[in-house]
């Protein structure tokens, strides 16, 4: 009878290493999921998602998301088609002004970019000024998802009076922001880092405030600004 029960005590020992071992063994693939290496947003798989001429009707404000303003002339579209690696993302025009609604760009589920209509055009009316500027300090003011303003500035023409004062206001709410001297191509090397070291010099009360010399043409500064732009989104 006792080696019976030795037997049977065997057995169930066994049984319960067995069933351990294969605990352990599904914890272990639970465990590898959960600490997979982290995957790094793809910006060329980024879609249009939808555009809007209200902050009420945008997307959920919920994830990351990260904007692009600046002077109507100034090519938010064309850059975030550069930055993406995609041609026809944005909607661009040789005529400025041509955005006049937030649009929205997912990069993936949970980090999107956002288009903001253009300031200082100068053919629009009054009324539509007016509008378009409620709309953007609207979304800028009110949208808990937004980690960070891309301010482009042509590189020509760095700091008009329009850009100060949304800078300005950046800062107030404490809202980041990088800024993204566009068009580098058309100055020559020297005269533009001239020119990047002016802006540095202006804003050294700013020093948190990263600046770039970038250009949608040649791709000047690109790839810098997207590995910026994945920390921005994987911020969240």
């Amino acid at each position: 009878m006792e080696l019976l029960a030795e037997e049977a005590v065997d057995e169930v020992v066994q049984f319960l290493r067995e069933l351990e071992s294969k605990s352990r063994t599904s914890r272990g693939g639970d465990h590898t999921l959960a600490k997979s290496p982290h995957k790094i947003l793809d910006l060329r798989r980024t879609a249009y998602l939808s555009g809007h001429p209200r902050v009420e009707s945008c997307p959920p404000d919920r994830g990351v998301e990260v904007a692009f303003a600046g002077r109507s002339n100034v090519g938010k579209s064309s850059l975030i088609n550069a930055l993406c690696e995609r041609r026809s993302l944005a909607r661009t025009s040789a005529a400025p002004g041509r955005t006049r609604l937030l649009h929205f760009f997912a990069v993936d589920d949970a980090c999107r970019l956002v288009d903001l209509p253009g300031y200082g055009f100068a053919r629009a009316s009054k009324a539509e000024r007016a509008s378009w500027q409620r709309m953007v300090e609207g979304y800028l003011r009110n949208r808990n998802s937004l980690v960070r303003l891309m301010l482009l500035m042509d590189v020509r023409h760095p700091l008009r009076d329009s850009d100060g004062q949304l800078l300005e206001w950046c800062h107030s709410t404490e809202l980041p922001v990088h800024i993204l001297l566009n068009k580098a191509d058309k100055l020559s090397r020297s005269k533009a880092q001239r020119t990047l070291a002016d802006l540095r010099q202006t804003l050294q009360g700013e020093s948190e405030t990263p600046i770039s010399l970038v250009s949608a043409r040649t791709g000047l500064g690109l790839e810098a600004v997207r590995d910026a732009l994945r920390a921005y989104l994987e911020q969240g």
